[in-house]
């Protein structure tokens, strides 16, 4: 669903951001990022594709370590538990399949619980159980697993920018510079991740260039894009490389003619010259067989040929001639 959207306090945003990220400090280093709480438990959000460390509780130092244990709690999968006993010496691993997730190095040196890379399906509860002889001691982790998104700006019609925030974890928000006439909505996806889009409208022409700002947990990001002039530039410049084909296509017609001597006058006397000529030809040809078959087959012409004419002298004219019976 689509929903209005204004634009907000970018530094504000900013700073809730560097407060999540700095509340999530620890003394378990991956080199790339601090993981372990202070506190027992702790929302932990770790970045897909990157290696995850986590700590168990500190013990004091007068207490014996007997059994160590973490319990995890993934989404849709069962739960499993990797655990060493101190006093044998023992690991074990109860319904753990998936090989990403493993003692960080020796856990009767260190019980420290790596996972590497991160997944989106390693996303769940992690407990660390210690057994000691003043009692059990345990810290839990909340894991959230984030995946940046792909950022893309496209231009539109009529002076209308889209920004698109693709398959982020959690969702992206969309800020403009300036700020604009906008529309914005979520698109989920069935793996969890989250496509956010904005569109926005800048009729003033006197706006030139804007801003797409995506703020996101993995980090920010943003895209700047030129506007058309005008508010219908899109269309005309649209129009425009349809008809500059056209144009030259007629031309270069044109100019093959002048080459060849011709002109478009020309050209249409000379087919208007040819066109009686080619009806004539047909008119006489069509009259023939018409003027054959009425000679040879009219009565009046068999009549003619068959009749004779008697001769007659001048004496039977004159009258000298006439016989007496």
């Amino acid at each position: 669903m689509l929903c209005p959207c204004r634009t907000h306090d970018l530094g504000l945003l900013l700073m809730l951001t560097s407060f999540f990220v700095s509340d999530s400090s620890s003394s378990c280093v991956d080199g790339n990022q601090t993981l372990s709480p202070t506190e027992d438990n702790t929302w932990l959000a770790v970045q897909m594709g990157t290696k995850a460390v986590l700590c168990c509780p500190h013990i004091p130092p007068t207490s014996v370590l007997i059994l160590t244990s973490w319990k995890i709690h993934l989404r849709d999968k069962p739960s499993c538990t990797i655990s060493l006993n101190r006093e044998t010496n023992e690991t074990g691993k109860n319904n753990c399949t998936d090989g990403r997730i493993s003692w960080a190095s020796r856990p009767d040196q260190n019980p420290e619980l790596q996972i590497h890379p991160v997944s989106i399906s390693h996303e769940g509860d992690y407990r660390c159980e210690m057994g000691t002889t003043d009692g059990n001691f345990e810290r839990t982790y909340h894991l959230q697993v984030l995946v940046p998104p792909e950022v893309t700006l496209s231009p539109g019609k009529n002076r209308t920018v889209e920004c698109k925030a693709i398959a982020g974890r959690p969702a992206a928000q969309i800020f403009w510079a300036p700020a604009g006439d906008c529309v914005t909505g979520k698109e989920y996806q069935d793996n969890g991740t989250v496509t956010t889009r904005s569109r926005c409208h800048y009729p003033d022409g006197n706006v030139s260039t804007v801003t797409c700002l995506v703020s996101h947990l993995t980090g920010n990001r943003n895209q700047s894009i030129d506007l058309l002039p005008g508010a219908k530039g899109t269309e005309k410049l649209y129009y425009l490389y349809i008809f500059i084909p056209v144009i030259l296509v007629i031309g270069g017609f044109i100019c093959c003619l002048k080459i060849s001597g011709y002109s478009l006058f020309h050209l249409y006397r000379k087919c208007k010259l040819k066109k009686p000529e080619a009806t004539t030809v047909v008119e006489e040809d069509e009259m023939q067989p018409y003027a054959s078959y009425t000679e040879k087959n009219n009565p009046l012409y068999d009549t003619i040929n068959k009749v004779e004419i008697p001769q007659v002298s001048q004496s039977e004219v004159d009258g000298t001639g006439l016989h007496t019976l």
